[in-house]
């Protein structure tokens, strides 16, 4: 696996974190905020909202991993692997 080269982590594990706040920009823009309004919000309400885009980028995440698993079953089936 290749790695960056300003640090040692993987590149998928950039990746990730880059979709991860990706889906959580979108979440927030869903409700008609961005990352820089939460910090306009009381505390109490910018951690739930911080929350709520947590658990959705989760779950989307998961749903992302579980159909590429599910395509490379497909394919090592077909190809015999």
């Amino acid at each position: 696996m290749s790695t960056n080269k300003n640090n040692s982590r993987p590149i998928t594990e950039d990746m990730h974190a880059v979709l991860e706040m990706s889906l959580i920009e979108a979440y927030l823009q869903g409700k008609g905020y961005t990352l820089g309004d939460l910090k306009k919000l009381p505390e109490a309400e910018a951690k739930q909202l911080m929350k709520e885009a947590s658990v959705f980028a989760s779950g989307k995440l998961a749903e992302l991993e579980e159909r590429a698993h599910f395509l490379q079953e497909l394919h090592d089936a077909y190809t015999g692997e």
